[in-house]
């Protein structure tokens, strides 16, 4: 097989060596027909979807020196339904956070919301209206750590409630990070919310908005505004493209694997704190 040119969004041996004990354990477990004959090398497989996932292009635009775009979404899909892309963000999570010092499990955490148009290949049961921010497509709930790692993920039409959605993380958060008792929600969710909380013996808490004019970031909240702004870095996550929600959540996972990927390589330099006045995150200093 000849070799291809690189993409400036492939994986670079480092990154690579991150994840490859994944898929190559995952490709061991495959058995039955059609499983003996190995054609597609899975760092090809993998530097593909990032390709997707960075430059927003539609599948059937994979550059041919790829493989076969309807081989690539089906190990996209297959990953995303038996878990593997996730066991892919989380082990890249629990790496980043003991990179910065911390433990591997959270004991605080932010929970909001983003909501995105959608495009046209998203059926209109799958969307809504936000009537809040006038978005019509799917909306991104999220609950981060205080780095603003993403602990649990849930993509639903724009017209549900941040509420109602937030009690859904909270549930999902409960049940894979039991160690949280503290996340920070800004003025739009409901007195629910914190009830929810409690019961699953989680303070949820309004951080407020300051009543003075202009930009200021939030204290606690702006790591999670930050995670969206990281989101948006990827084309495929600009607008809503998957025609399954739980396609788009997979989506947000490989952009986080990649962020955290090139953080943990050193081959990613943020700049945006000296340009914002924001102190850097020392990486051995203590979450509360």
């Amino acid at each position: 097989m000849s070799v291809r040119r690189p993409y400036r969004s492939d994986v670079s041996d480092a990154r690579w060596a991150l994840i490859e004990p994944v898929f190559t354990a995952w490709r061991a477990r495959r058995t039955g027909p059609g499983t003996a004959a190995r054609v597609h090398d899975l760092r090809e497989i993998v530097n593909a979807i990032l390709y997707v996932n960075r430059t927003g292009i539609p599948w059937e635009y994979l550059p041919h020196d790829f493989p076969p775009y309807k081989t690539v979404y089906d190990y996209y899909a297959k990953w995303e339904t038996d878990g593997t892309t996730q066991q892919v963000h989380d082990l890249l999570r629990d790496k980043t956070r003991r990179f910065h010092g911390r433990r591997a499990e959270p004991t605080a955490a932010v929970v909001d919301a983003q909501s995105v148009k959608t495009s046209a290949n998203v059926a209109e049961a799958s969307q809504g209206i936000d009537a809040g921010k006038k978005v019509k497509g799917r909306k991104r709930h999220l609950i981060t750590d205080t780095l603003g790692l993403v602990l649990a993920v849930l993509v639903t039409a724009a017209n549900v409630h941040d509420t109602t959605g937030g009690k859904l993380l909270i549930d999902d958060l409960a049940a894979a990070h039991p160690s949280v008792t503290k996340v920070w929600a800004d003025g739009g969710y409901q007195n629910s919310i914190f009830n929810h909380g409690a019961r699953l013996g989680i303070d949820v808490e309004v951080v407020q908005r300051p009543r003075t004019k202009g930009f200021e970031p939030l204290p606690k909240r702006w790591v999670i505004e930050r995670t969206f702004g990281w989101l948006m870095q990827h084309g495929r996550l600009a607008r809503d493209y998957e025609a399954l929600p739980q396609r788009s959540r997979a989506m947000i996972h490989w952009a986080m694997a990649n962020k955290m990927s090139r953080e943990l390589t050193g081959e990613s330099t943020p700049t945006w704190r000296i340009e914002t006045g924001i102190p850097p995150t020392h990486p051995h200093r203590r979450e509360p």
